[in-house]
């Protein structure tokens, strides 16, 4: 996954539900407030539409247990 893709959640992180769509007008927004600049802070977001809340996902990498194999 490269930086420029978007992470899918399953299920909102606060409320549990699976009604979750793409929220493009926050990078926007967030960019204005922010001055823009590499990533803007809300590209990528998503709305829950069962608790309208907007988060975004970040993929951080794997960790494996010292000595397990790769």
């Amino acid at each position: 996954m490269t930086a420029q893709e978007r992470a899918t959640p399953f299920h909102c992180p606060y409320c549990g539900d699976e009604d979750l769509r793409p929220q493009e007008d926050t990078a926007a927004r967030s960019a204005t407030l922010e001055g823009g600049g590499g990533r803007r802070e809300g590209e990528g977001a998503w709305l829950c539409g069962a608790c309208r809340r907007v988060f975004t996902v970040k993929f951080i990498g794997l960790r494996f247990p010292e000595g397990a194999s790769k």
